[in-house]
Parts: structure tokens; C-alpha cells; sequence
């Protein structure tokens, strides 16, 4: 449940902001100063995170590095085809498959841990959009072969 609350901006903030909501239809300053407060309070909790946005929507991801979700999805996918890693030995093995060190994905291990379903809704949804592809791809294919249904 939200409650209200008075803020003051600084003038070039609030022209910032007027720009930022003038850019981003059907937002409003509430949603907008949620939705950075949150961020910025992520960010504090989590050094090395950072939000970008993309063509999904705003998503955490290292600071000079790929997002969140795509280096869960990595260590997931070592776990299952190595399922006797744990602990540092999946870490370093994801830190190799995402050539990243083992402290950047130790940031997106415990970010994940305090974040979980949003970082698994972005997981699902790339699998989603990944299967979606196939689809496509293997119906074009099918129909350049002549081996579509519709032949």
C-alpha cells in the first residue's frame, strides 16, 4: 500500500523530470519518483548494480556488464548441465561461461536472492520470446523447403 508524501525538487531537477515525463507517455511524477527511489535504494543495497532501460522495460544489470537476468540464466544453465557444482566452483564456472570475474557475479547472485521474481519473470520471458523465434524461424524454413503444412 503506498502513502503520500511531500517532496521538494530542486528547480533543474523538476525540469528534468518535466522532460523525462514529456518522453515517457503515461507516466506520471508519482510513478516516475517511485520508480527512481526504488532504483536508487537497489543501487545503495547492491553496489555494482545498475537500471538501464531497453525494449522491455527497465532492467538491473552490472555496471559495465551484461544484465542480471542473463548471468542467472548462465548459472542456471551450468548447475543443470553440471549438477555437482556449487557454492564457488558454480560461481567461478559461470564466471567463465559469462567471461566475467567471480565478485561481478557474486553482485548478481545477491541481487537475484533479494529480487528473485523479477529476475526469473525477465529468465521466462526471454525463453518465452527465444521459443517464439524458433517457431518463426523453423516456419520459414519449413516453407522455403516446400515442407510446410500449407504445400
Amino acid at each position: 500500500m503506498s502513502s503520500p508524501r511531500s517532496v521538494r525538487f530542486d528547480a533543474d531537477v523538476l525540469r528534468r523530470l518535466g522532460r523525462y515525463l514529456r518522453n515517457h507517455a503515461g507516466t506520471s511524477v508519482s510513478s516516475v519518483a517511485n520508480l527512481f527511489v526504488d532504483e536508487a535504494l537497489r543501487a545503495e543495497e547492491h553496489p555494482g548494480i545498475v537500471f538501464r532501460p531497453g525494449p522491455t522495460g527497465r532492467r538491473a544489470g552490472l555496471a559495465g556488464g551484461p544484465d542480471v537476468w542473463e548471468i542467472i540464466e548462465t548459472l542456471l544453465i551450468v548447475r543443470e548441465a553440471e549438477p555437482g557444482l556449487a557454492d564457488d566452483a558454480l560461481v567461478v564456472a559461470t564466471a567463465e561461461a559469462t567471461g566475467l570475474p567471480a565478485r561481478k557475479v557474486m553482485v548478481a547472485v545477491r541481487y537475484y536472492t533479494a529480487y528473485r521474481a523479477e529476475i526469473d519473470q525477465r529468465i521466462a520471458a526471454n525463453r518465452d520470446a527465444a521459443a517464439d523465434a524458433e517457431a518463426a524461424w523453423q516456419a520459414e524454413h519449413d516453407l522455403l523447403r516446400g515442407t510446410d503444412r500449407a504445400s
